[in-house]
């Protein structure tokens, strides 16, 4: 059965969109079987994916109501090398709807498990809140990855994730683990960036991904163009990054060392 994993941060801004095409493209080219799956009302994992989100038939909100499962509503995308479940604004009524469902945390999960072995990675970007769209992903989920831009007000953010994290580990989802913290836009020259990222190395250790994703123009163009960056520019930084931590995840999880949500 493939790894679920969502990426989340209730802080918006952080590049959680963009690591979740980048990383689905980059685990792909290395021969990784890919599910991405759209998860915010928004809809840009999907337009990044050259998808045009306002011409879908069946969506990621239909799949939460039970209308498609999940077989019929992925579209597989072969020049990017994986599959994507899409999504648009109708998953906002989708959470309305699911707030007086039974079970309704679980819609998720049950809808993904006929098709789980069909991939080695389920990647879910999440919207940029503590939702009920969210807490579906993270009961879904076996990890969480974290996108977190190194500034100010990011270790306040962090914190309150990882307590909703913990919270679903304690009451639905024990298995759920941190995967890692990523960090997002990093700009080396940034005093305060460099004094962020090392207090998460102290406070978070292994669980803080060594590879850092740098500011990079080639990953902010490439949305436009419908395609993932190393699409657009393989040899840009940016795409090299997300290469590189597709790599570093594979690794980890040939060791098969478990994480524990920090107290």
């Amino acid at each position: 059965m493939g790894r679920t994993l969502a990426i989340a941060n209730q802080k918006g801004g952080v590049g959680k969109t963009t690591t979740a095409v980048n990383l689905a493209a980059s685990l792909a080219a290395l021969k990784c079987r890919v599910l991405l799956v759209d998860l915010d009302p928004q809809g840009n994992t999907t337009t990044g994916c050259g998808i045009d989100k306002r011409e879908l038939e069946r969506s990621s909100c239909s799949l939460l109501l039970g209308e498609s499962n999940a077989a019929e509503t992925r579209v597989t995308l072969p020049d990017h090398g994986f599959d994507l479940l899409p999504a648009n604004a109708d998953l906002t009524a989708a959470e309305v709807e699911l707030m007086q469902a039974l079970a309704r945390e679980q819609r998720l999960r049950r809808a993904l498990e006929p098709i789980a072995d069909d991939y080695d990675f389920l990647l879910i970007d999440c919207p940029p809140s503590l939702n009920m769209l969210t807490l579906n992903a993270l009961v879904a989920a076996d990890g969480v990855i974290v996108p977190i831009q190194c500034e100010y007000y990011a270790l306040e953010g962090l914190s309150s994730l990882l307590d909703t994290v913990s919270q679903i580990q304690e009451m639905i989802n024990p298995s759920l683990e941190l995967e890692g913290l990523l960090r997002t836009m990093f700009d080396p020259r940034n005093n305060l960036a460099n004094d962020v990222s090392r207090q998460l190395e102290e406070h978070f250790g292994e669980r803080v991904y060594r590879t850092v994703i740098p500011r990079n123009i080639r990953l902010a163009e490439a949305p436009s163009h419908g395609v993932p960056a190393m699409h657009h520019d393989k040899t840009s930084s940016g795409a090299l990054a997300y290469l590189a931590l597709a790599g570093e995840m594979m690794r980890r999880q040939r060791r098969g060392a478990p994480v524990a949500v920090p107290a």
